[in-house]
Formats: structure tokens, C-alpha cells, sequence
């Protein structure tokens, strides 16, 4: 018997939610806090890689494993690949803005 669930999002709040396996367009079961979701993937998504778990539009921080880890560059829709095209990386900002 497979795994319960396709993806985790570990905090209610995450607005993505990270590929278990690789995992074909259409519907996929999610981890959460609070239980498990469904969420609709209009494509495929590799193992590791993030969905959005709802829309998400230009400027926007997004939450991974509880915490900030970029800002949407381009509005992003539920189930949509996150990813270097469509996420900019907050990583490492904070010490050269700090300079």
C-alpha cells in the first residue's frame, strides 16, 4: 500500500506544497496540519519540486515549511509548478540589504 498522500505542506499557512514523488497532472492528495486536501495540478510536478496551494498573485511571500523563502515574480494559480520562473529567492537578501 502506497503513501496516504502525493505532497506536504508542514504549516496550514505554506503556500506551497513539495512533491512526495513525481507526479502526474490531475489530482493529488496534501499533508497538511490540519489533515489532508486535495489539490487540482493542471501539469505534472517532479519529486521535491512545489504547487501553489492557492493563487498566489505578483509580490507575494511565499511560505514553505513555515517560513519565507521568496516572492512570487509572476501571479501564480492553485496546483501551478513553483519554481525558478515563477519564484524569486529571498535567500541571502537579508545580509546584503543589511550592508
Amino acid at each position: 500500500m502506497g503513501p496516504r498522500y502525493d505532497m506536504l505542506a508542514l504549516h496550514d499557512d505554506d503556500d506551497v506544497a513539495v512533491a512526495l514523488r513525481d507526479l502526474p497532472a490531475g489530482t493529488a492528495r496534501v499533508k497538511t496540519e490540519s489533515g489532508i486536501e486535495a489539490l487540482h495540478l493542471p501539469a505534472p510536478i517532479p519529486l521535491g519540486h512545489k504547487a501553489a496551494r492557492r493563487a498566489l498573485p505578483v509580490g507575494h511571500p511565499i511560505r514553505k515549511y513555515g517560513a519565507v523563502i521568496g516572492e512570487a515574480t509572476a501571479a501564480i494559480a492553485p496546483g501551478e509548478h513553483t519554481h525558478v520562473h515563477n519564484i524569486r529567492s529571498l535567500r541571502g537578501r537579508r545580509k546584503e540589504e543589511a550592508r
